[in-house]
């Protein structure tokens, strides 16, 4: 990662995106098109206190998204109710597709179509 631009790196953070990273180093004044490995200390230093400052990261993040996920299967909304079931949350058709969400196919017994009579 030492070789990557610094705008690239920062989206390496859980919680920075692209527009972030460039706003950070529009903040610090740092060139974003610099290697990583090319910062002194001091620079690394200010990116560090931006990001403490103004940003809510790593684990302090994914703490909030999986309390506001609780809170909506705690009051029992429509949400709250698909992420429990383990289905699409955001209306998605199950009919078809939705295996990330439902897992793997479950085979049911006596689904074939009944042969024709002749």
């Amino acid at each position: 990662m030492p070789n990557k631009r610094v705008c690239v790196g920062l989206t390496y953070i859980y919680g920075i995106g692209a527009p972030s990273a460039a706003a950070i180093c529009d903040k610090t004044g740092i060139d974003p098109e610099r290697k990583l490995s090319d910062l002194v200390p001091e620079e690394v230093n200010d990116l560090r206190q931006v990001i403490e400052s103004d940003y809510v990261v790593e684990g302090p993040l994914r703490t909030e998204a999986s309390l506001n996920i609780k809170r909506l299967m705690d009051i029992g909304c429509y949400r709250g109710i698909r992420h429990r079931r383990g289905l699409p949350v955001r209306g998605q058709r199950t009919r078809t597709n939705a295996r990330a969400r439902k897992g793997s196919k479950k085979t049911v017994a006596g689904r074939k179509k009944a042969p024709t009579a002749k």
